[in-house]
This record gives C-alpha cells, structure tokens and sequence, in this order.
C-alpha cells in the first residue's frame, strides 16, 4: 500500500523499515519490559518514489536526521503504547516530505529605496568628515 504525500508523490510502505527499541520516555513499569520506541528509517537516495529535486530538498531539510548513505532515521518516543508512536513517526516523515515536495519561492529582486540611498550617502560624508579631521594639516611657515 502506498502513502500518499501530495497529489503526484506517494512512498510505498516496503521502502520504509521500523523496528521497535526500548523507550526512554514515560511507560511506568513497563518501560523496562516492552520496546514502544520506533525506529523509522527511509532510504531517501534509493527511493524510486521521490523525484531527484525532492530527495536532494529532503536530504537537507532532515540535517542531522539523515545518514552518510542517504537513510533518514526518525526516533518516536513520545507515547506510551507502540501504535501511537509509530504513527507519529510516520506523520513526521509524511511532514517532511512534503515540505520538501513545496519547491522554494524564487527570491524577487528589489532595489533599495530613496530613502535608504540618502541615509546611506548622508552616513559616508559624517565618516568621510571624521577621517578628514584626523588628516595633518599642512605646516605654515
């Protein structure tokens, strides 16, 4: 079955692999018994699913999430129960994803304002006139 993320992008759910550790977080007694984390890793760079443009956006986006050979590793161990928590690293994988899928807005160029020029030239003549007080005089004879 696939997960869908937007209307041309969905993962395949055999490109993702969970195993369950351990958890840190709350669990009572049962925490040193039952492994309720989730470890979520998706292969980004051998991912037939993604478009290049998309894995290269996502691979910076995940920063330290992701390893040397393109895996992002996502830890969920929020919740108490093994369900929940592998939802909330699926949702944050599906997150991520798709904020990678939004391509970014090009940067629109903008000139500066009258206003800003004019502080600008006024701020260079104030520095320039400082610098030229310094100056030695000529000595008159």
């Amino acid at each position: 079955m696939a997960i869908r993320i937007t209307d041309d992008i969905s993962i395949d759910e055999r490109e993702i692999e969970e195993s369950f550790v351990r958890s840190s977080g709350p669990g009572g007694q049962n925490v040193n018994k039952l492994s309720t984390a989730v470890q979520l890793r998706f292969d980004v760079r051998r991912s037939p699913s993604l478009p290049n443009d998309v894995a290269l956006r996502l691979m910076r986006l995940a920063g330290k999430r992701v390893t040397k050979d393109g895996v992002i590793v996502l830890i969920a161990q929020r919740h108490r129960t093994q369900e929940r928590n592998r939802a909330d690293a699926l949702e944050r994988l599906v997150a991520l994803v798709r904020e990678a899928a939004t391509p970014p807005t090009p940067r629109r160029a903008t000139k500066p304002t009258r206003a800003s020029k004019e502080r600008r030239l006024e701020g260079k003549k104030v520095r320039s006139a400082i610098k030229g007080m310094r100056r030695a005089k000529p000595a008159m004879d």
